[in-house]
């Protein structure tokens, strides 16, 4: 700001004095100082505040010379301000004052700049109407405009002309020529022209070599890149700031990381100060394969050089955490864009966006999508594609359908993926009709269906029991030219086979055989579903083999519905020596295996306790209380892994503990954990986080403490999940002090406030009922300064207009009274 006003102060003092010579009528002082004045400009408003001034005084006796001309277009063409250089050579030709070829080279060298070779070629007309001769300097120029428009046939046609007329190329005209080449995919000639500039005894500089070098780096010739530098070199050029970033590229893009550290190191030891692209360069192919703990170092070494980050580097930094699924840390970046620069972009949002959804945080995707719009960033087709496909997928179709009309209302046309996740989320809802409504209008507009919309409105009639019609629609398909691939068969086989059609499904298995369409996993693994479930386990298991020789390796799916279908035949024996399998195979149990292995030891338990009643025999097989009943089987279950030589693992125990949290089993889990601990295992985090969120449900409130300080012994990240839990059945229970404690000392930590109020304050506390804490807790985060982006409030306000509870005023918070007045 300083420095602006500086600025502006010697402005106007040189005007003043330009003034004065003026009224002196020191006219070829005061064009100095005008000349003096322009050249001085550092940028774009400087120019134009200049100008501006410059105008004012310039009457009859006063007019820009040739010199204050030319020099005024050489900077306005500097700072591309085209249009007002038209304006100034118009204003000059209509002066009297005769142009040189230096007025008419400025013209068509910033004309062919933006590929004006058209408007370029009217004012070359003017220098042979002025009886000037062209230059290297203005041929060179026109063939930067062909080149730049991609017409390198026009280009190589001005270069014979400059030749022919008896103007001798330069290094730049070479160089010009062999980028144009490079730009155009023809490197082999580029190279080729390098050769003949050297034989005409014309020397490249480092500028003829750069594009070059890059080119053959990014298709992937890294030594044939390495042998030019090498020749580039010999010939005394040395390396510079793009050439070393191209190379740094190019190892990065192979995979050879150290040694474009290596290069970085070296570049800097020659005394070259690396730009904003050559750390992009480390950086994005470190985050890409997800080497980020490197990428961060180089991001700070970045900082350490004085080199500020622009909004690519940030992109890929926060691509990185979020492809390592550690959102946290990506949103914290986002929040210092947000607070400092550069402002996010389209990327930036979308990255996040997808950074939420894989970790399953539908809320808070949802809620980034407010803070884009709010921000003034239009979210684009891919934003609302994903958004809505993950609705969907999640069962949120209401809000997914409210999200795919706002994108048709803001112009932007659903495209397949768009069309596709809706009619998916209908069917998944058993929204058929809807689903089908959606299909035909798909077809109306200009939006296509793919094969996958296809499948999925096939797999829809298919598990609907709508076999007929979903076989029609197969045939339509390929009437559309669509064939029929593996997910269509398997859909249609496994519909069948949900529905008591297994013998139909072999007959579509055989069919897609002979049309050449091998059957993938899934499909094996669909029919071996159906014939467990017409009690054909055996029959499965045989499939299985078939499936294991065509090389297709079973998923815990496969193997859970084959455990399945033994233990619906009570052949529990083998139902464990399958489990043994799948362990020796390394295919991890998920809890609907152990679920359907209890089942059937639950049943085996129930049998020889009703063969007891029966002998009438005072034996207790199975203890009274269900809770311990449950336990008993779950250690039977235990007991039985062991014996059959399935390795118990702290990640068996964590599949198990997380399942029975989840049915609200926490009694049993706590059982479950004291058994592992004494088989030596220590629980993780995933056990003991399980374990506080079931206790918290309950408001065993306690207990949940007790996890919670032995996750923090023991040097446990702990999730935000986890502080939701906790603070919201503190709450529950009335111990607000203990709340408030617990939330101190999460603001604390490194969590980005935005996202402790979106995941705390909105979804546990506001959405739970619990208006009063949530509002205490807000004020008392504002009381530590702690501050919220303006659109987390806009968030708030409509989660609290949601709400049936009346909303006294003394328990809003002052800024929230003010966005309230606003709204």
């Amino acid at each position: 700001m300083e420095r602006t006003d500086k600025k502006l102060n010697n402005l106007k003092n040189d005007l003043s004095f330009l003034k004065r010579l003026v009224h002196d009528c020191q006219f070829a002082h005061a064009d100095h100082l005008r000349i003096l004045m322009i050249k001085a400009c550092q940028n774009e408003d400087e120019l134009k505040r200049a100008l501006s001034y410059l105008n004012e005084i310039c009457g009859t006796d006063f007019g820009f010379s040739l010199y204050s001309f030319n020099t005024l277009l050489i900077q306005l063409a500097k700072f591309d301000m085209s249009a007002v250089a038209q304006d100034v050579y118009t204003k000059m030709l209509n002066s009297g004052i005769r142009p040189s070829l230096l007025t008419f080279n400025t013209m068509i060298n910033m004309l062919c700049k933006k590929g004006k070779v058209q408007e370029a070629e009217l004012v070359l007309s003017k220098v042979f109407q002025s009886d000037m001769c062209p230059d290297v300097f203005t041929y060179t120029s026109l063939i930067l405009g062909h080149c730049r428009n991609g017409k390198l046939e026009a280009a190589f046609q001005v270069f014979d002309r400059m030749v022919k007329e008896g103007c001798d190329p330069n290094s730049v005209t070479y160089s010009t020529l062999v980028n144009g080449l490079c730009n155009d995919g023809r490197v082999d000639e580029a190279l080729n022209m390098i050769e003949e500039m050297i034989k005409k005894g014309i020397e490249p500089t480092v500028y003829t070599y750069i594009v070059p070098i890059t080119s053959l780096c990014e298709a992937g010739c890294l030594n044939e890149a390495i042998e030019l530098v090498r020749s580039m070199r010999k010939r005394g050029c040395n390396m510079n700031v793009q050439t070393y970033t191209a190379l740094i590229s190019g190892l990065s893009r192979a995979g050879k990381h150290q040694v474009a550290i290596g290069l970085y190191h070296k570049m800097l030891r020659n005394g070259l100060v690396p730009n904003t692209i050559t750390y992009n360069a480390l950086i994005s192919e470190l985050c890409n394969e997800g080497r980020l703990s490197i990428a961060l170092k180089i991001f700070d070494w970045m900082q350490v050089q004085g080199t500020s980050p622009n909004v690519q580097t940030y992109n890929e930094v926060i691509k990185g955490f979020c492809w390592t699924g550690d959102v946290k840390k990506a949103i914290i970046l986002f929040n210092k864009m947000f607070k400092s620069g550069p402002s996010p972009t389209v990327v930036t949002y979308n990255t996040l966006i997808n950074g939420y959804l894989k970790s399953g945080n539908l809320n808070n995707a949802v809620r980034l999508l407010d803070v884009m719009k709010g921000s003034g960033c239009e979210p684009d087709e891919w934003t609302y594609s994903k958004l809505v496909s993950g609705l969907c997928k999640n069962g949120k179709l209401d809000y997914a359908s409210s999200l795919f009309h706002e994108m048709i209302e803001r112009g932007i046309s659903p495209n397949q993926v768009s069309y596709t996740a809706m009619i998916h989320g209908y069917c998944l809802e058993g929204k058929l009709n809807t689903a089908l409504m959606l299909f035909e209008e798909m077809k109306k507009s200009d939006c296509c269906p793919s094969v996958e919309t296809y499948n999925v409105v096939i797999s829809g009639l298919s598990k609907d029991n709508r076999f007929f019609e979903a076989e029609n629609l197969c045939n339509k398909m390929a009437e559309q030219g669509l064939l029929p691939n593996v997910i269509t068969y398997t859909s249609l086989i496994d519909g069948l086979c949900r529905n008591g059609g297994t013998d139909l499904a072999f007959k579509i298995f055989h069919k897609m055989e002979k049309r050449n369409c091998s059957p993938n996993l899934y499909t094996y693994s669909s029919l071996i579903y159906g014939l467990c479930l017409d009690g054909k386990a055996d029959d499965a298991e045989t499939l299985l083999a078939e499936m294991e020789r065509k090389g297709l390796v079973p998923d815990e799916v496969t193997y859970t519905s084959l455990v399945d279908g033994f233990v619906m035949l009570d052949r529990l024996d083998h139902a464990f020596l399958l489990l043994r399998r799948m362990f020796n195979v390394s295919c991890k149990p998920n809890y609907r295996t152990y679920r359907v292995l209890l089942k059937g030891l639950e049943k085996e338990c129930k049998s020889l306790t009703e063969k007891v009643v029966a002998q009438q025999e005072a034996v207790h097989i199975c203890s009274s209380d269900e809770r311990y009943s449950y336990y008993e089987i779950l250690r039977n279950l235990v007991t039985r892994l062991s014996e059959s030589g399935c390795e118990l693992t702290v990640d068996t125990y964590a599949t198990l503990v997380r399942g029975l949290c989840r049915e609200g089993r926490s009694w049993e889990a706590d059982r479950l954990v004291e058994n592992m601990e004494e088989k030596g295992l220590s629980p993780n985090r995933e056990i003991y986080s399980s374990l506080l969120v079931a206790h918290c449900n309950v408001l065993e409130v306690d207990y949940a403490l007790k996890i919670y300080d032995m996750m923090a012994d023991r040097g446990l990240e702990l999730h935000l999940s986890i502080y939701k839990a906790l603070i919201c059945a503190l709450c529950r229970a009335g111990r607000m002090g203990e709340a408030k404690n617990l939330f101190e000392s999460l603001l604390e930590k490194e969590w980005n406030n935005d996202e402790i109020v979106w995941t705390i304050l909105i979804d546990g506390l506001l959405k739970g009922g619990q208006l009063d804490p949530c509002m205490k807790l807000l004020h008392f985060m504002e009381a530590r300064n702690g501050s919220l982006n303006f659109h987390t409030y806009v968030i708030l306000e409509r989660e609290l207009s949601k709400l049936d509870i009346p909303i006294k005023t003394h328990v809003i918070s002052e800024k929230f009274q003010v966005l309230r007045g606003i709204h």
